[in-house]
C-alpha cells in the first residue's frame, strides 16, 4: 500500500490508511481525521482505490494508521455473517451530488435484498437514468459497505462490483462449478466462492420473502 507516497508535489489531502485482513483477501480501508470511511477495497484493486481518491479528493497522502474500533468490529461481525453489521460504519464521499444520491440508496438496500439499476433510478425519480446510475454504482469507491454489490441487471446478472471484481456467475442458479473459477488464483477463487454464497443467500432472501407476500395475499 502506498503509505506516506504523495501523487505530486502540491500540498495532498492526508487520509489514514490501514490494512484490513478478511477471510477472503486482506482489505484496503482509508478514513478520515473524524474516522468516517472513505474508501475500501481488496489490495489487489489498490490502484482503482487509489484513482477513485485522486478523482474525489486531487491530491491526497496515505498516511498509516490503524481504523476506528467501530469500523474493525462492525467488518468482522459482517465477515462472520450479521450482514447488517456494515450499517454501523460512518461514512463520507467526493463525487458529485448525483453519485452521492445514488450510493445513499445503496445503503438503504436491505441485506438478503437486491435492486436494479432501473429500480434506483425510478427511486430518484429519474427513470431514464439507469446508464447512469451503473455508472454511479461502478465509481462507488466503499465496497461492501456502500453494497454496490446488491445491485444487479434487470435480467438478474451480476453486474458492475461483481464483474470488477472477478466474480464468477454460472448462470441463473450460481453454480460454484466452473471452470473458470478453478482457475482462479487461491484469495480470488475464495472471494468468488464466498461472495456466490453471499448472493444465493439474497436470493433466497427474496424469493422466501415473495413467497410470504403472496400468502398473505391469498
Amino acid at each position: 500500500m502506498a503509505v506516506g507516497r504523495r501523487f505530486d508535489h502540491r500540498t495532498a489531502r492526508s487520509q489514514c490508511a490501514c490494512c484490513f485482513p478478511s477471510p477472503i483477501g486482506d482489505i484496503l480501508l482509508v478514513h478520515d481525521e473524524h474516522g468516517q470511511l472513505r474508501a475500501l477495497d481488496f489490495v489487489d484493486y489498490e490502484a482503482r482505490m487509489l484513482r477513485l481518491l485522486r478523482l474525489h479528493y486531487g491530491v491526497v497522502e496515505l498516511i498509516g494508521k490503524t481504523a476506528p474500533t467501530r469500523t474493525v468490529r462492525s467488518l468482522d461481525a459482517y465477515f462472520s455473517g450479521a450482514l447488517h453489521a456494515t450499517r454501523y460504519i460512518s461514512t463520507a464521499t467526493g463525487g458529485t451530488e448525483f453519485q452521492k444520491s445514488v450510493w445513499a440508496l445503496l445503503r438503504s438496500i436491505p441485506s438478503g435484498t437486491t435492486s436494479t439499476y432501473g429500480d434506483l433510478a425510478k427511486m430518484l425519480k429519474k427513470p431514464r437514468a439507469m446508464r447512469a446510475v451503473g455508472l454511479a454504482n461502478g465509481a462507488n469507491p466503499i465496497a461492501i459497505v456502500v453494497p454496490c454489490h446488491r445491485v444487479i441487471g434487470a435480467s438478474g446478472a451480476l453486474t458492475g462490483f461483481g464483474r470488477a471484481h472477478g466474480l464468477v456467475l454460472c448462470g441463473r442458479h450460481c453454480s460454484c462449478r466452473s471452470s473458470r473459477v478453478r482457475r482462479l488464483s487461491p484469495p480470488l477463487a475464495r472471494r468468488n466462492f464466498w461472495i456466490l454464497r453471499h448472493v444465493q443467500e439474497q436470493r433466497r432472501a427474496e424469493r422466501n420473502t415473495r413467497a410470504q407476500e403472496q400468502c398473505c395475499a391469498s
